[in-house]
């Protein structure tokens, strides 16, 4: 495969210039472990070819030493995600439902991801299983989605319980929320992969950007469908 290379490549990152040519999305950094003057390199090289950036696992001091390359860099403190360059237009609609607040630092990561793919992330928050109404109250709420993102910790159930509401594939995010013998997400993970449900496919612990990114590519999938006349693209329901 012939590629584009990074002009200036340095001996810790080689960034991938043409990922958007070839995805549809540039390059997503993941923070941790980075120092910040090694993202601030990274950072203006990416940015050198697209406005879009998105770093995952970023802390206030990434955050700081990556002011100045854009008026529109924002940090998500929560969700522990920079970004810059948000389409000013969003198509179609992903549900991201998390079971407790204690999810919510995933959750978030899935729903900015999304976001910063061009998709509306609908938020559906404190639903866990343990309060089953607080679901059911909320059930018309996920019509329409083109998917769903369940982020849950504990035993994990929340994806299968979905899993039996909705016609849309369902994308489990185990979280390492939990006591002892959650085994820092294990539980949930073993859980969501052993789900009855049909449709609930699971990624790994705490990757609520491997979710979001995920149900991006269903969505722009779904919404190309429905252009071109395939009824198979019609989310409307």
């Amino acid at each position: 495969m012939s590629a584009p290379r990074d002009p200036t490549p340095h001996e810790f990152a080689v960034p991938d210039l043409d990922r958007a040519r070839r995805t549809g999305f540039p390059e997503v950094v993941y923070g941790a472990g980075k120092t910040p003057e090694e993202l601030r390199s990274i950072a203006e090289r990416l940015l050198s070819a697209d406005p879009r950036l998105l770093v995952t696992r970023a802390g206030p001091e990434h955050f700081a030493a990556l002011k100045g390359l854009r008026e529109d860099l924002a940090y998500d403190p929560r969700a522990r995600c920079i970004t810059s360059g948000r389409p000013a237009h969003a198509s179609g609609v992903v549900n991201v439902l998390a079971a407790g607040t204690s999810d919510l630092p995933v959750a978030e990561e899935a729903a900015i991801t999304l976001e910063m793919s061009g998709v509306i992330a609908r938020r559906i928050y404190d639903v866990g299983v343990a309060g089953l109404h607080r679901l059911l109250d909320r059930v018309e709420e996920l019509r329409g989605a083109s998917a769903h993102v369940d982020v849950a910790g504990m035993e994990g159930a929340l994806p299968s319980v979905v899993g039996g509401l909705v016609a849309e594939p369902v994308i489990a995010v185990p979280t390492s929320v939990g006591y002892g013998a959650s085994f820092a997400g294990l539980a949930a993970l073993l859980g969501m992969l052993n789900s009855c449900a049909p449709g609930v496919t699971v990624v790994n612990i705490d990757n609520g950007f491997g979710a979001g990114f995920a149900a991006a590519r269903i969505n722009h999938g779904r919404r190309a469908a429905s252009a071109s006349g395939d009824p198979a693209g019609d989310s409307e329901r």
